[in-house]
């Protein structure tokens, strides 16, 4: 009894994973005391130099799970480097940051590539021959074909937001980069679900990889509330306005097209909340300063497309808002693990115009979950027209008997 015990115990610190004494010691001073479900699964194999096919949503702790045993590999065996990809520059700079706290005591060095930097600045980075080089792939590829990349001597490669990668069209790229790192490698892959050019680089450039998944593909966080408005193009901003003067909290908003932004940005500044934007129009500068402004709460609100979003790592964001329902479902997961991190709790809005049903119908095949409609508050005195306008709806696109929850042996089965 007493030994069962104390395995327990073990497997709910990081002291139980495998991981080097020295290289605990520093996790235990950064304050990480009990590992998240990715990190208590994937750290043990990944340090074994197994291969790691990593399912989980943003917030669950993937950085540590697959930077710990980046980190150790490289300082155990001595030669070899370590290559991360990522989708966005925001996400590159996050993971460097956790890199360096974890491997600086060490001498661990990193290089960072991404676009909106200059390439002479990160030349001179390549030039000191850093341990582990992060970057996107469009700026990686930069390198190879100026010369001024060898990656040769990568012993490990992360792939980290893979099904990301994907979606903005960076197969071509990542292809090519796998074509030139050795073969004799550890690879792993973290992303939040599992569309089929992942299964084909699983299938391709890894071997045997152990699979991980904290949830199943497409699934979020359980303590997000979801909820839908059905509203008509008119009525989304003046129903933004309302719902933010319910919700005193840090809220992110997602536009489908980056040009709605600065409008939407400006008008909530008019009624006096604090808003910056981020998409791929903002030099690094200024996608740096709204991030940092909105993760030290001086902009409540954060403005963001689904390019741009990624690498939003803010705790305790109270809300996020789709103003544009997303092009592809998994958009929606991605989205909506920005909030409810961490066992927080977390409200997810969706506003729906009155022809997206199959959008939504999609959302919920994916997810497996109900997106509840509700009735639309007072705001017909902005828009000099009645404000309850289900009657206007298509009911083809929501039906009114759509109120009632589905039993998951009925799923799929809904019409709209």
């Amino acid at each position: 009894m007493t030994n069962k015990l104390l395995l327990n115990e073990a497997e709910m610190t990081f002291s139980g994973l495998g991981i080097a004494p020295k290289l605990l010691d520093v996790i235990s001073r950064l304050g990480f005391k009990t590992p998240t479900s990715i990190q208590r699964k994937a750290i043990p194999a990944a340090i074994e130099g197994k291969d790691i096919i990593g399912i989980a949503q943003t917030g669950t702790g993937k950085t540590l799970a697959f930077g710990i045993p980046l980190v150790q590999q490289i300082l155990s065996a001595g030669i070899g480097k370590g290559l991360i990809i990522l989708p966005t520059r925001e996400l590159a700079l996050q993971v460097n940051e956790a890199i360096q706290k974890i491997g600086i005591s060490f001498g661990i060095k990193t290089a960072v590539l991404i676009g909106g930097s200059p390439i002479r600045h990160q030349i001179r980075e390549i030039s000191f021959n850093p341990h582990i080089i992060i970057g996107t792939p469009g700026r990686i590829i930069d390198h190879i074909g100026q010369r001024t990349l060898n990656l040769r001597g990568v012993s490990i490669l992360v792939l980290d937001e893979a099904d990301r990668m994907f979606d903005m069209g960076f197969a071509p790229q990542i292809k090519k980069i796998l074509d030139v790192v050795p073969k004799n490698r550890q690879t792993m892959l973290f992303s939040a679900t599992m569309p089929d050019g992942i299964v084909k680089i699983a299938s391709y450039h890894m071997k045997l990889p152990v699979r991980v998944e904290i949830a199943r593909s497409g699934t979020m966080a359980e303590k997000v509330e979801h909820e839908l408005f059905v509203v008509k193009k008119d009525q989304k901003l003046p129903l933004l306005k309302k719902v933010l003067r319910d919700y005193k909290g840090s809220v992110l908003i997602f536009l489908r097209v980056k040009h709605s932004a600065r409008k939407i940005c400006n008008a909530l500044r008019d009624i006096g909340i604090s808003a910056a934007e981020i998409h791929s129009n903002r030099s690094l500068n200024q996608r740096k300063e709204a991030l940092e402004g909105f993760k030290f709460g001086r902009y409540r609100v954060l403005v963001a497309t689904d390019i741009a979003s990624r690498g939003i790592d803010v705790k305790n964001i109270e809300l996020v808002i789709n103003f544009d329902l997303p092009e592809n479902p998994e958009d929606y997961v991605h989205r909506i693990g920005r909030t409810g991190r961490a066992g927080m709790s977390g409200k997810a809005i969706s506003f729906a115009m009155p022809d997206q049903g199959d959008k939504v119908r999609n959302i919920e095949k994916l997810t497996r979950l109900y997106l509840p409609i509700s009735n639309l508050p007072d705001i017909s005195a902005r828009l000099g027209q009645p404000s309850n306008t289900s009657d206007n709806f298509s009911k083809n696109n929501y039906p009114s008997n759509r109120r009632r929850p589905m039993s998951r042996s009925n799923y799929g089965k809904r019409r709209y």
